[in-house]
């Protein structure tokens, strides 16, 4: 039941006309992905993933994404794989059930109302992850979503 709460469809953060990367989210992760550009070895791209930044790029050459992130993640569960030409970046929240409106600092923000269905979607994942009998994916809430993170004492942490 709990893929029936999983990100829906990803989200698109586009320069001009060129799209930069989609991301989506659950209650513990960001994930990223990044289309490579095609003739060129996998071997020959890198990430670096630190606390607050990402540094994504072809070796040898500037950063292609050199940005700070919108929240901190956790380093040691953090990785990034390439796959069919596209580059996987998974960022381990630091803060379980946070919900973040762009991957990036200050960049590709989810407008208010994509941003407050983000945050629905997380609470739903997160009564779903506490209550593993109940099927929470038609619930919907009226008026104002809790916050996931602080919502009735907070995420349990095992």
């Amino acid at each position: 039941m709990a893929e029936k709460l999983a990100p829906e469809k990803r989200h698109s953060f586009f320069h001009g006309s060129q799209k930069v990367f989609e991301w989506d989210q659950t209650l513990d992760e960001v994930n990223m992905y990044i289309n490579l550009p095609t003739g060129v070895p996998t071997k020959l791209f890198y990430c670096k993933i630190l606390s607050k930044h990402v540094e994504v790029g072809i070796k040898g050459n500037p950063p292609y994404m050199n940005h700070d992130l919108s929240s901190p993640v956790k380093t040691d569960s953090s990785f990034w794989t390439i796959e069919d030409d596209v580059l996987h970046i998974t960022l381990q929240k630091r803060d379980k059930g946070q919900t973040w409106s762009s991957p990036i600092q200050g960049q590709g923000q989810l407008d208010p109302y994509a941003a407050d269905l983000e945050q629905k979607r997380l609470m739903l994942q997160r009564f779903q992850e506490e209550n593993p009998g109940f099927d929470f994916s038609q619930a919907q809430f009226s008026g104002n979503c809790p916050d996931p993170r602080t919502f009735m004492g907070g995420i349990r942490s095992d």
